[in-house]
């Protein structure tokens, strides 16, 4: 056996928070292996958060293109998408975020970039190919891949998986999305926008469980007035090919029992990439569901070894991802005890209008037993959303009545996702609410109804 090359420091994966932390740490002096085994820069930029958002970008330009009559604008002709020129741009933001990741890796200094794939060998030891690292310290920033669910009937029918659909040039003529989330949600909307019919179908009884129903309502609604067909409680999913692309056969209160698709996509989770590291090789406990534990400050049980990103199932998000390697350099690098505790939860929905959510929804906050000041405005009330004639959605705020904490909020409207972002400082600030109340925001924005809202909340 060949002698291990040793390092100081061990990084697998190169997605959201791999290469920062092997920037602080080879400015820090120390000597670091960064192995990656297929696209530097991760989920998010290559299958996930900028070749999607692009794309939502280029269905949004058709859906305002279709509507300029509204703005009084006068278009010649009807609005056609051209999927060839939609998909290289998509693809040319990736290959520029791709090629940077990778170069600005590439030029720092005590880094020896590998390309393959990794497998313990023991808890402080990795095989890439025919090569043998070492390091006291090794990082697992291995990310996660779609779900595919042992549906029957799965294995005899084609299907697109968020990966697949980055490779799409042409239009699918009817789109059947299986889950009715965050993911396929997205999918939904744009591929809608670009001309596709569309159809969701959804095993729960609403779309995005987990949020508040009038937040779930007030989606189906938005969606299905673009012409988006939603099939709920649909309990027992099966496939099967037909003439015209693929059968899928539902279970549903309402509606045929059966949807025949030109192309099925599966939107129904993300699964953690550690089942071919050979964790076990090296004591690395994984949860029933393939997430690697760790504790408050990402520290496995195996001293040594941490996870961040996807893989250790503290937050799906490339923002968590970033912050798990804040959080890491903080307590290896500044002796600053940060935690993943002391996260709030925040994330976007990027249909259009976008939803933004912090903290608890209602629902959550209830369950506290904490008597609850809750406010809500619709974004007809709104003057910028007016003025842009984009005035669907609403905001809204749950706030603990003893401390005056905001617990949760949601903005579904127009730049809801950046605004937010107000509350949420305020909630890491541990304010009371009345803070914001009294701020004076720039007119016309959006952010400008919160000190509003503040200013009618109403005793749960």
């Amino acid at each position: 056996m060949s002698e291990a090359r040793a390092f100081d420091a061990i990084i697998i994966g190169a997605g959201q928070a791999g290469p920062s932390l092997a920037g602080r740490l080879t400015a820090a002096g120390q000597t670091v292996a960064m192995i990656e085994r297929k696209d530097f820069g991760g989920t998010c930029v290559n299958t996930g958060c900028m070749p999607t958002k692009t794309l939502v970008a280029s269905a949004y330009a058709a859906h305002l293109a279709r509507r300029a009559a509204d703005y009084g604008v006068v278009l010649n002709g009807p609005v056609g998408v051209d999927m060839k020129r939609v998909k290289e741009r998509q693809q040319t933001v990736v290959r520029t975020a791709r090629g940077n990741v990778e170069t600005w890796l590439r030029g720092m200094p005590g880094i020896t970039v590998i390309q393959g794939h990794a497998r313990f060998e023991s808890a402080d030891t990795v095989r890439v190919g025919d090569d043998l690292l070492t390091a006291p310290k090794i990082f697992l920033n291995v990310g996660g891949r779609a779900n595919v669910p042992d549906m029957p009937g799965i294995g005899d029918v084609p299907y697109l998986t968020n990966v697949d659909m980055m490779q799409l040039d042409t239009l699918p003529e009817h789109l059947v999305i299986v889950g009715g989330s965050y993911i396929g949600l997205e999918f939904a909307q744009m591929f809608r926008r670009f001309g596709s019919q569309v159809t969701v179908i959804e095993m729960g009884p609403r779309l995005i469980g987990r949020e508040d129903p009038e937040i779930s309502d007030t989606i189906r609604e938005i969606l299905e007035a673009e012409g988006i067909t939603v099939r709920l409680n649909a309990e027992c999913i099966r496939f099967a090919r037909h003439d015209g692309g693929v059968c899928a056969h539902v279970t549903c209160e309402a509606g045929a029992p059966q949807v025949t698709g030109s192309h099925v996509l599966l939107a129904v989770g993300r699964r953690p990439n550690t089942d071919d590291l050979g964790l076990d090789t090296a004591g690395i406990e994984i949860d029933k569901r393939g997430y690697i534990v760790v504790d408050d400050q990402l520290r496995t049980n195996v001293p040594g070894v941490w996870a961040m990103g996807d893989c250790n199932g503290k937050g799906a998000f490339t923002h968590t991802a970033y912050n798990d390697f804040e959080i890491i350099a903080a307590n290896l690098l500044d002796d600053d005890p940060r935690r993943v505790s002391d996260r709030i939860t925040c994330y976007g929905l990027f249909v259009d209008p976008p939803l933004g959510r912090v903290g608890m929804t209602e629902a959550e906050a209830r369950t506290t037993g904490r008597p609850l000041l809750v406010g809500k405005r619709p974004m007809t009330r709104v003057g910028r959303a007016v003025e842009k004639g984009e005035t669907q959605g609403f905001m809204k705020v749950v706030i603990d009545a003893e401390t005056k904490q905001i617990l949760g909020a949601a903005i579904l409207g127009l730049n809801g996702d950046e605004a937010i972002h107000g509350m949420l400082d305020l909630m890491y600030a541990k304010a009371p609410y009345t803070v914001i109340q009294r701020a004076v925001h720039i007119h016309p924005t959006v952010s400008e109804l919160i000190p509003t809202m503040l200013g009618e909340l109403k005793t749960d």
